[in-house]
């Protein structure tokens, strides 16, 4: 049996000294797509950012990647974490946004061009994110995750903004990073997107 890519042992974290996660355990094998969903304030966000070792633990373990997750580039060669909408780039268009993301970390899934037409940017491609609509940012910030190869893929409620339609396209961009040997953890609200994934409801007293 694989060795799991991300390993949670008794997680505590408090926010204002108030518990949001407490004695958490978790598993996720190499290939997995696990969705934790719960009502707001349970902790969804919160267990996304000490994956990405945004968010230190007031107890317990975590273990990404053989490792403690830590913020430096390292890290992020591997983890990709799409959560609140980056501050973009001044005087950069969509289509430069995806360039550069592809030229810093020198390799990429999809080429530009591929990015925009799968994220339906095409269209805009030479506006600058902060003319786009809040949907077609979040599209963007999606692609950009996409665009670049990862081991693991963190995406708090990637459905913020997004119509119907692109999401029924959802497994579009995700079955083939899946198919490329990534791992998604996502935090999501919507019963749909995660029709199928591995379920983990965070509850109250979670």
């Amino acid at each position: 049996m694989d060795e799991p890519i991300i390993t949670v042992r008794g997680l505590g974290v408090e926010l204002g000294g108030v518990p949001v996660l407490r004695g958490f355990d978790l598993d996720v094998l190499p290939g997995e797509v696990v969705s934790v969903m719960g009502a707001n304030g349970t902790g969804k966000s919160t267990l996304l950012r000490c994956l990405a070792g945004l968010q230190p633990p007031a107890a317990g373990e975590v273990t990404v990647l053989g490792r403690p997750p830590v913020d430096e580039p390292a890290f992020w060669r591997d983890v990709v974490h799409v959560a609140e909408e980056p501050a973009w780039y001044p005087g950069l268009s969509v289509r430069e946004h995806i360039d550069l993301m592809r030229a810093v970390h020198d390799a990429s899934r999809l080429d530009t061009d591929t990015a925009l037409e799968l994220f339906e940017l095409d269209g805009r491609a030479d506006a600058a994110p902060l003319q786009l609509s809040t949907g077609q940012r979040q599209r963007l910030s999606l692609a950009m995750g996409l665009v670049r190869p990862s081991r693991l893929l963190l995406l708090d409620e990637p459905e913020r903004g997004l119509d119907n339609d692109f999401l029924d396209r959802f497994p579009e961009f995700t079955l083939p990073y899946l198919r490329d040997g990534g791992t998604l953890v996502m935090a999501t609200h919507d019963d749909d997107l995660a029709w199928a994934t591995r379920r983990l409801r965070l509850g109250a007293a979670a």
